[in-house]
């Protein structure tokens, strides 16, 4: 599919090839029984795809964002699931590059999660605010030289798996509500209470159940920079573009089952149009908008990294709005055009051609964050900010 961004280092992709073969092997199965994809993720470590964000003198690879996001559309054809995991621990560890260099913990973090590849969940979600990522109800409370957190996570996505939690909290009991911190707990020093099961329509295996979290830390494996930063300057866009990868995955393998599906039905009656040909085209042009939608947010991304006063910027986080309202928007519309294309071959489970896992795991996109929640937050920002309307702007 390729993100025509910058040149993917060498062996990188081939890498990533090998895990998404053994993601898809397992693929129906993680989806049917809602477990953790395990075979995929041991595979990412043997793979040593965990560290690939963390900077070389830490002992990883400097991969960019663009890279990852290649990589999550490549895994997204193989299992949505495998991808998701990967992408959410990729974008946690983007918070740790770009706002924890300063901090010699979290120097020592990242070089033992390039080396140990260890597994990196987040716990943004809270009961009574929901999804709202920008407000916390709990508190870390610092004493001394250790701070102490609870927290009702009502999701926390592969939360029994992880090697490590990134966690949102109030910066101190007094503090106001969008005065957030976010801390880093390893897994010997926090307890996991399982307070809700993930069983769901698609995502199944992303394994994203609800806890109390209680966690007990050295203070200084709090970030140094305050959460709202962090939010801005990098999880927002790593966010909506690692998760548009991972959808644009989904697409592709949608499309090319549907492709198929047109070419064994030409091959029976060489002499006329396959039914579901026009449609086939009409798909291939939204799936480009996809790319096209998930290209121009990279390279904005990557263009702005340089300013710090850009990043933050109203502008830049509505056009970040934009690539992922108009990506989970426009997969599920692929995907049912997929299906119509495929017809009962699509709708039955186990032909080449299903595409049941596909449209479920699809329905997660508008979901997370809610598009409401981001279209809400978007036109606030336009009533003071005045859109970029050129065309190479």
């Amino acid at each position: 599919m390729n993100f025509p961004v910058r040149i993917m280092q060498d062996g990188l992709a081939a890498r990533v090839a090998r895990v998404a073969e053994i993601a898809a092997k397992h693929a129906d199965a993680v989806d049917a029984e809602g477990r953790f994809p395990r075979e995929a993720v041991d595979a990412m470590k043997a793979e040593r795809l965990l560290g690939i964000q963390v900077p070389h003198h830490l002992g990883g690879e400097s991969a960019s964002i663009t890279e990852i996001a290649e990589l999550c559309s490549m895994l997204g054809q193989a299992c949505a699931a495998s991808a998701m995991v990967f992408a959410m621990h990729h974008i946690k560890l983007s918070s740790l590059v770009e706002h924890g260099s300063d901090s010699e913990w979290h120097c020592h973090f990242m070089r033992n999660i390039a080396g140990e590849q260890l597994l990196i969940a987040s716990a943004t979600t809270e009961g009574g605010i929901g999804g709202n990522l920008r407000n916390s109800i709990c508190a870390v409370e610092v004493d001394g030289d250790i701070c102490r957190l609870e927290k009702d996570a009502t999701v926390i996505s592969y939360g029994s798996h992880a090697d490590a939690i990134l966690i949102t909290s109030r910066a101190h009991p007094q503090a106001a509500s969008s005065d957030q911190v976010l801390t880093a707990f390893l897994k010997d020093q926090y307890t996991l209470e399982k307070t809700h099961v993930w069983n769901t329509l698609g995502m199944r295996g992303t394994c994203s159940d609800g806890f109390l979290f209680k966690g007990q830390a050295p203070a200084h494996q709090i970030l140094p920079k305050p959460f709202a930063e962090i939010a801005a300057q990098s999880m927002l866009a790593s966010s909506h573009l690692l998760w548009s990868g991972v959808w644009y995955g989904i697409a592709v393998d949608a499309v090319a089952r549907a492709q198929s599906f047109v070419r064994a039905a030409a091959r029976k009656a060489p002499d006329a149009q396959p039914p579901g040909a026009l449609r086939l085209a009409e798909v291939s042009n939204l799936l480009q908008m996809v790319k096209s939608n998930v290209v121009a947010g990279l390279k904005a991304y990557e263009h702005a990294k340089a300013d710090p006063d850009r990043l933050s910027s109203m502008g830049f986080a509505v056009a970040m709005n934009n690539v992922k309202i108009a990506s989970s928007e426009t997969i599920l519309e692929i995907v049912n055009h997929a299906m119509l294309i495929c017809g009962i071959m699509g709708y039955k489970n186990g032909t080449p051609f299903s595409l049941g896992r596909h449209l479920r795991d699809a329905h997660s996109a508008q979901l997370m964050i809610s598009n409401d929640r981001i279209l809400g937050n978007t036109s606030s920002m336009l009533l003071v900010h005045k859109q970029d309307t050129s065309l190479l702007g």
